[in-house]
């Protein structure tokens, strides 16, 4: 007979690993990896890079857990150590990072149709956002998925705030000539 585990919540086993429990580890890291895989995947290149990020950002949310003071949700925390986790390692392992601060003014976006953009569904604009060149990823994941500010992007890349800023919109304008891209191919396949 096989005996299972009793689910703990998140408080519990949070309190179970600041004691240095290795069992409350794992079960956190079994129930919030997941999700946080799902992190670090917008800024990783393939699955294996996603999960090299994953398994470095739990080593820093153990290491540091006894810090967690229970100020907004549990998650949220390990969330923004998985992002700063993430973007170590894009500044360890990629030459990247070079943000161009673009002059906006001549930089006209695409208008996007509607329905174009709503018949997308989350995992194609995801797979579109990887499409994008490291910097510009990253400040739109940053910005549009984790909601950090222009200021706060500006101190996690090192970059100025126009910096950031450009790199959104230009971010921006690729994803609205991909989408219409993809518009148009759904159309002549309609038609």
């Amino acid at each position: 007979m096989m005996f299972l585990e009793p689910k703990h919540t998140i408080n519990e086993l949070v309190s179970r690993c600041i004691a240095g429990q290795r069992k409350a580890q794992e079960q956190l890291y079994k129930q919030l990896a997941p999700k946080m895989l799902g992190v670090c995947m917008r800024y990783a290149t393939d699955r294996m890079e996603a999960e090299d990020m994953l398994q470095n950002g739990f080593i820093k949310v153990f290491g540091k857990i006894a810090d967690y003071r229970g100020d907004g949700s549990f998650e949220g925390w390990v969330r923004r150590i998985m992002v700063h986790s993430a973007i170590e390692y894009l500044r360890r392992h990629h030459k990247m990072l070079q943000v161009v601060d673009i002059n906006e003014t001549g930089n006209k976006e695409p208008a996007v149709n509607a329905a174009a953009a709503s018949s997308l569904e989350a995992k194609d604009l995801l797979e579109l956002i990887k499409t994008l060149s490291p910097g510009y990823r990253m400040v739109f994941n940053l910005y549009a998925i984790d909601g950090y500010s222009h200021k706060e992007i500006a101190v996690i890349m090192g970059i100025t705030e126009g910096a950031s800023k450009s790199q959104l919109s230009r971010a921006r304008t690729i994803l609205k000539e991909q989408i219409l891209k993809l518009d148009s191919k759904r159309y002549d396949y309609a038609g």
